[in-house]
Formats: structure tokens, sequence, C-alpha cells
């Protein structure tokens, strides 16, 4: 089969590998109709190369249709059409039932310290092979994709495999209400859908951002706008909208690869091209983020305030400002999307209308032959692009 693979530092290909069978009783095969690139495959592409294996399929962000189910798999049948969410989790050990598959204990990576596995995001996370491909094969399935109606756009769903909860979970962390002040810093995929959804929930949304046709595209859903090519100092000028107080909630959307941290972007830099027996080290223990986002966040709350992180961080030492956070008293609140914690909460949502613009969300469509260079667009935002949908 097709299937989009990491090749080295900012290159991948399309190139033919096995197709996947059943491993587990547990597994199914899915026929990918529709998969996405995200925003963190952009880390792989880049930051997070020493983790990566030439050969590597990318990608966690997966609709299509059951092909095959392992024996232990009674939920579904060949011929459902299905998402599957990014983090795979088995629904039922202690982390599950408390709403945190992120952690799930029966595919958690203790051999690297981290949380459960994810489909084609590094030796970190398992080395699952990923979904920007022509068929995938899902481990617990018997929990973890979720039944769609057999009709309708591809990308009325699509999203709910990764950033449609990612951006819920991103807000319900902000403590967002009815009436409040909640800022959003950085309008990628993320960012947009935490505005849409802050605004669903009748919060007053600030949105900041640099990309021109970002902030077209979120001043389009009544979002406030601040761009940082024009304003020097963001936290104040989110103080001037907030009777001097500052947001009620801050919402970092952006994470490590953020504008503004030139000694950050030359650690990552050197860092990603170490071969990978230095790099890991390297990363894993001295890491530097670029935190200017996360700096924009803390200054930006108010006192008393609520601060959610959705984009990704990886440093170890990234210095933190505990003496504002302390006086602030402020409260902290991030991490990878406990997708099945939320689909119940999104899903109808979806299915009664597009409340959040899901069908017109994509920028680019593409075939999945057309991957390498739509990372490279994604990756340096040209052509105004926000998200792209592959088709295998």
């Amino acid at each position: 089969m097709k299937a989009l693979t990491w090749q080295g530092r900012q290159q991948v290909e399309v190139t033919d590998v096995p197709e996947p069978v059943l491993k587990e009783p547990t597994d199914a095969i899915v026929r990918v109709t529709s998969t996405a690139i995200c925003g963190s495959d952009l880390h792989l592409y880049d930051v997070l190369t020493p983790f990566m294996q030439q050969g590597d399929i990318l990608g966690h962000e997966v609709i299509g249709v059951v092909e095959e189910v392992g024996s232990e798999v009674e939920r579904l049948s060949a011929g459902d059409r299905v998402v599957v969410p990014f983090n795979i989790s088995c629904g039922h050990c202690w982390m599950c039932q408390h709403g945190l598959q992120s952690q799930c204990e029966t595919t958690q990576m203790r051999r690297t310290g981290k949380g459960a596995k994810l489909f084609g995001y590094s030796s970190l996370y398992g080395a699952v092979p990923g979904g920007q491909a022509e068929f995938v094969r899902v481990p617990q399935a018997h929990y973890g994709p979720i039944v769609l109606p057999s009709t309708g756009a591809d990308e009325r769903y699509l999203y709910l495999s990764d950033i449609l909860p990612t951006a819920w979970q991103a807000v319900q962390y902000a403590d967002v209400h009815d009436g409040d002040t909640v800022a959003v810093i950085g309008l990628g995929p993320i960012g947009q859908l935490c505005c849409r959804i802050a605004g669903h929930l009748g919060a007053r949304v600030i949105g900041v951002d640099l990309v021109a046709d970002r902030l077209a595209t979120a001043g389009r859903h009544g979002v406030e706008l601040i761009d940082r090519r024009s304003v020097d100092d963001v936290p104040q000028a989110i103080r001037e909208l907030t009777d001097g107080r500052g947001a009620d909630g801050v919402i970092d959307a952006v994470g490590m690869e953020a504008h503004g941290d030139k000694v950050a972007e030359t650690a990552a830099g050197v860092a990603s091209r170490l071969p990978s027996v230095v790099g890991k080290p390297v990363m894993k223990h001295f890491g530097l983020d670029r935190m200017a986002a996360l700096r924009t966040a803390f200054a930006a709350v108010r006192r008393g305030g609520t601060i959610s992180i959705s984009g990704v961080y990886g440093g170890a030492l990234d210095p933190m400002p505990m003496i504002e956070l302390f006086d602030k008293g402020v409260t902290l609140r991030m991490g990878q999307a406990n997708v099945r914690r939320w689909t119940d909460d999104v899903l109808p949502l979806v299915l009664e209308e597009d409340v959040f613009d899901l069908e017109h969300f994509a920028t680019h469509h593409l075939p999945l032959t057309e991957g390498p260079a739509a990372y490279r667009m994604f990756r340096d935002k040209t052509d105004a692009c926000l998200k792209v949908v592959l088709q295998p």
C-alpha cells in the first residue's frame, strides 16, 4: 500500500509498505478515506527527529471504513464508518475510567516515561504506524474508534480524531463560562477551533497571531483580533480590552515552536541535527522550548485566572516565572487531549448541525501522493494554508 513515511529531517516521502494485518484480538484494520496533517506532525518533521526511524508511517488524524476486526472486537463490524482517536486507550484501566485516556495504563509507554501510545508519533509514543496511508491497524479497537453515520462529508467528523476534542479540552481546562473573556494565543487549527468553541459557550474571545490569513479567518467568526506584527506588548493590549485586569482564561495553542525565542530555536535546531544516539538524551534532559507564547499567556491572564496549554511542549530545562505565577494565583492545566472523554459531549454538536463550520475548515484537499509538498506548505504557512486533508 501507499503510505507517507518519514525519511529524515524535513523529508517525508510516499512509499510502498506492506498492508497492516491483525496482530491482537482487539485490533481492527481500517481503510482510510481521509487523513489530515496536524500541527504536531511538524514537530516530527523537525524538532523531534532524534526519536524517528527511517520509514516510520506518519499521521494520527484518520477517518475510514472498517475492513476487518479481531475476535474480541464486538462493537465494530466490517463496513462501519469510524473516526479513530489519535491516542490509543483501552477504556477499562484506572486512568481511562477516570477520564485520563491519554495516560492509559494498558498502552502507557513506561520505557520512555510517556503516556499512552499515539498513532504515528515516534519511538517516544510506541512507534505505532500512523494513518497517512491507505490502511491502518487500530489497536484497542474494542474501545477507541467512534462509529459514525454512513452519510455526510468526511470533514464533518474527521477532526474528532484529534483537533476538535483537543480544542474542546483546552476550553474546558481554561474554565470558560458564559460571559467570560478568553484569550487564545495562536490561531492555527487548534486555536481557530478554541475560538469557535469558546464563542459557542458564550465567552468573549480575543485571538492573537501574526499571520494575516489566520487572523482574517478568526475575525470572520466573531473573534476580536490582536495582530502581533503591529502590537509591541500583547499582554498590555489584552489588559486594555479587559478593564486592566487581563483575560479570565488564556489558551496557549502554539506550543514549543513559537516565534520569538532565538536561543531556544537555535538549541532545538542543533539537537534535531544530532545523530539519534546523541540527540535523544539531549532533547529529553536538556531540551529548551520556544516559550514566547506561554510567557504571553502568563502575563495576559488576570489574577486568579486560568491558563490552559494545548500546544505541545517537550523541553526539560524550560525556565518558568514561578514568582509571577504564584503571586497572581494562576491555575495551570495542560496535557494531551483525552479524546474519548470528550467525544460524547462533542459528537452531538457535530451530528445535529455543523456548528463549528468543520466542513469548510480545511484550506487544502490533496491526494496522499502530494503529501510531501503539503508538509512543506503547512510548515511554511504559504498559500494561506491552515489545514490539509489528504485522500489516499
